[in-house]
């Protein structure tokens, strides 16, 4: 998945809450590209977001 799909499924949240969740280790996994790009399996997505509804 591309960040501006990770974005669109969470329902607005905004590229800058993204990339700080990354920074604090609060972000799905994701692999950065040669281009610069990140790109997060489904597969993690999913998990993570499991992970969030668990908690709540």
């Amino acid at each position: 998945m591309t960040v501006p799909e990770i974005l669109d499924e969470l329902g607005g949240v905004s590229r800058r809450t993204f990339y700080r969740w990354r920074e604090i280790g609060h972000a799905p996994q994701g692999l950065k590209l040669p281009n610069g790009e990140i790109r997060v399996w489904r597969s993690e997505f999913t998990t993570w977001l499991e992970s969030l509804r668990e908690a709540a």
